[in-house]
């Protein structure tokens, strides 16, 4: 199968967290595959060094950062280095997150603060510390991961669904605060997509549940995923803000 090559996006400077597997691999290879300079963070050493071995032939090899996003000044600190190796910061994709199923009885104060910490602050503080790079810049393109589980009211995931209901919101206010200074902002809203995390959860039999809810058959990948990044991140996407973009294969 053939994919779009996008010629503004070539020569763009790229950030994405938690880029070292899964639907971040995806986006990370997918980036520098058009010609991007892309930079990401994650916690997982051994396979985000593994995908920068495997990238080193990219026009541009990515750049990995290893950071807790948990730690806002450690995030502030690594933005402010990514915009210096760059050379600025024009498209930010905020993708990291954490699934780990809970049920409500399990949930203390601590585990409610950790849990925002992972899903939810760090995205802001991304953005706050990019916009002003994107503003320099003339225009930049800021991308939040959300979910489709608190669409479907998926069981034990209450502090995931939470945080990511919040994006949405975030996503919003973030569009019309920064319109004016051409920054476009959207959500993107994977379904159920085949990684080896979200193997993890489901049976052979969950999978074909998945399957039969959708409206086309087969599995998301995270280069599907990537696909609609890219055309978001665009310039042929450049009136799309504000807005959520499903990419599920009509699951519901």
């Amino acid at each position: 199968m053939s994919r779009a090559i996008y010629p503004s996006l070539k020569g763009k400077r790229v950030f994405i967290s938690g880029g070292g597997s899964g639907i971040g691999e995806g986006l990370v290879e997918a980036f520098a595959g058009q010609g991007a300079h892309v930079a990401f963070c994650d916690i997982a050493r051994d396979e985000s060094q593994a995908l920068v071995t495997r990238l080193a032939g990219s026009d541009f090899a990515p750049v990995f950062y290893e950071v807790d996003l948990r730690d806002i000044g450690k995030v502030q600190a690594m933005m402010a280095e990514v915009e210096q190796q760059l050379g600025g910061i024009d498209i930010l994709i905020n993708n990291a997150a954490n699934d780990d199923r809970h049920g409500i009885e399990q949930v203390t104060p601590d585990y409610w603060d950790d849990r925002m910490a992972v899903n939810l602050r760090h995205l802001f503080f991304a953005a706050q510390a990019a916009a002003p790079a994107m503003k320099r810049a003339g225009g930049g393109v800021i991308l939040n991961f959300g979910s489709i589980s608190w669409h479907l009211a998926l069981p034990e995931l209450t502090l995931y669904q939470t945080a990511k209901a919040a994006i949405e919101g975030l996503t919003r206010s973030l569009a019309r605060d920064l319109g004016r200074d051409n920054i476009r902002v959207n959500t993107i809203i994977p379904g159920n997509v085949k990684t080896p995390r979200q193997e993890k959860w489901y049976t052979p039999e969950g999978e074909a549940e998945i399957v039969a809810a959708q409206c086309l058959d087969g599995r998301i990948l995270p280069v599907d995923v990537a696909a609609l990044a890219m055309f978001l991140a665009s310039d042929d996407a450049r009136y799309c803000t504000g807005h959520d973009y499903f990419i599920d294969a009509g699951w519901r």
